[in-house]
């Protein structure tokens, strides 16, 4: 696996890795909602499932907002079960209404 690459559109973004082998690169990608960014989507090509590239994108997505300042909104149903699992994420964990 290559490194992660960050794109940052301001109001929406992705990380994204190449992954040997395959024809598209894994990612997550997110929408901005101030200063929280909703994790919207994990993909990752059918030929690479299963090697925890999808944890990576997610893990880097939790580093990088620790060191930018921002929370993450969970929507993802992968993103949000590795929020359950890791409780000492919960520091960029977004708050959100009920």
């Amino acid at each position: 696996m290559s490194d992660i690459k960050v794109t940052d559109e301001t109001t929406h973004g992705a990380y994204r890795v190449e992954v040997e082998g395959a024809d598209q690169p894994a990612e997550l990608t997110w929408q901005a909602r101030g200063e929280a960014r909703i994790a919207d989507h994990t993909f990752t090509p059918p030929a690479a499932r299963g090697k925890g590239i999808a944890f990576d994108l997610v893990e880097f997505m939790v580093k990088d907002a620790r060191d930018k300042g921002f929370t993450i909104v969970p929507q993802c149903p992968y993103v949000a079960a590795q929020f359950r699992q890791h409780e000492e994420w919960s520091d960029v964990l977004a708050d959100t209404p009920s």
